[in-house]
């Protein structure tokens, strides 16, 4: 069995929940038409130069090799991971059938394989840096096998945690055409901060946290000490005193993908503590069916995940208190945004 990666979006937008929902994984370059045809390198290769006549020998190369890996590589039985561009997490599947064509299928889609999804919601900061590393990889589609990659994540999938390297010596190999077009350094970089943090605030250091954001936001908070809070971490409130906006906030550390239930929970604490609007802070993410209810609920309840953490972490740096920069050191750097 191997494992590869696969990204539904890089040349369409809108692929990965239609690829979640219906159950399978898919790439573009649909102008290509059917490839059932395309047997080996030298079919797709021969393919692309008729169809994409303005684009450069080493693009058309790089994708003739993802494409062909698509074909003919990928086998039923297969593991592939999609990360997810919606939410900090990475959906996990069995590949299921031969390759197809759907013409009426979004771009993204068009060429498919039907998956069975095992998870649609790993949180990243649940697995190891160095395959978070191979799954930034700036591919559609490449081959993820270093450091014992296919056993982490089997293990991952049936503990929920990465049991990383068990004899300390990294494969320093590079993924499959990977090195191609280099990594995504944005996604890099989040995880970085995503791992620091996970690592520094954990627990109820968490609702500390979030506490003094809300606080730089303008609310006026009371924070639970650490135990039973009675289902409730903050209480915040904005205008004199604090009695406007009442709003009851609830954090969850650890890599513990919060479900619907939790989000109802908090509904009914609401009540009891006479908040008009609730806040869910998961740093190990949201089921597909705790978004959907978080929907329903959007004028009462607002989710934050680590990635919406972190983006208010990162907007508001400067004006959080010196004490809890000096205990996450960050700093901006600008660079050239590559076109994904």
């Amino acid at each position: 069995m191997a494992v590869w990666l696969v990204r539904c979006g890089k040349r369409g937008g809108g692929g990965e929940a239609v690829a979640l929902e219906k159950g399978l994984v898919g790439i573009g370059w649909g102008e290509l038409g059917d490839l059932a045809s395309a047997a080996s390198l030298d079919d797709v290769r021969a393919r692309l130069a008729s169809t994409y006549q303005d684009d450069k020998p080493g693009t058309l190369e790089n994708w003739a090799r993802q494409i062909n890996t698509f074909l003919n590589w990928i086998k039923p039985g297969d593991l592939v991971a999609m990360p997810l561009k919606e939410t900090p997490a990475v959906a996990f599947g069995t590949v299921t059938g031969e390759y197809g064509f759907a013409p009426d299928a979004i771009e993204p889609l068009m060429h498919q394989r039907t998956v069975t999804w095992l998870r649609e919601d790993v949180p990243r900061q649940a697995i190891g840096q160095d395959l978070l590393y191979s799954l930034g990889a700036f591919m559609t589609v490449c081959q993820i096998k270093r450091n014992d990659a296919e056993n982490r994540f089997n293990a991952l999938l049936q503990t929920g945690t990465d049991p990383g390297l068990h004899d300390g010596n990294e494969d320093l190999a590079e993924e499959d055409d990977a090195s191609a077009t280099g990594r995504n350094l944005t996604l890099d970089v989040e995880d970085q901060i995503r791992a620091m943090i996970g690592s520094r605030f954990h627990g109820h250091a968490l609702a500390r946290l979030v506490d003094e954001i809300l606080r730089v936001e303008g609310y006026s908070t009371d924070r639970s000490p650490a135990g039973p809070d009675g289902g409730v971490d903050i209480l915040a409130g904005r205008g004199p005193m604090g009695f406007d906006g009442r709003l009851a906030v609830q954090v969850k550390s650890g890599n513990t993908v919060c479900d619907a239930p939790t989000l109802r929970e908090l509904q009914g604490v609401m009540a009891n503590f006479g908040a008009t609007h609730g806040l869910l802070v998961s740093w190990g993410g949201f089921t597909k069916v705790a978004r959907q209810e978080a929907r329903r609920l959007f004028f009462q309840i607002r989710l934050w995940d680590s990635q919406q953490l972190i983006n208010r972490i990162q907007e508001l740096y400067t004006k959080l208190p010196e004490g809890l920069r000096t205990e996450m050191p960050m700093k901006q750097i600008w660079t050239v945004a590559n076109d994904d």
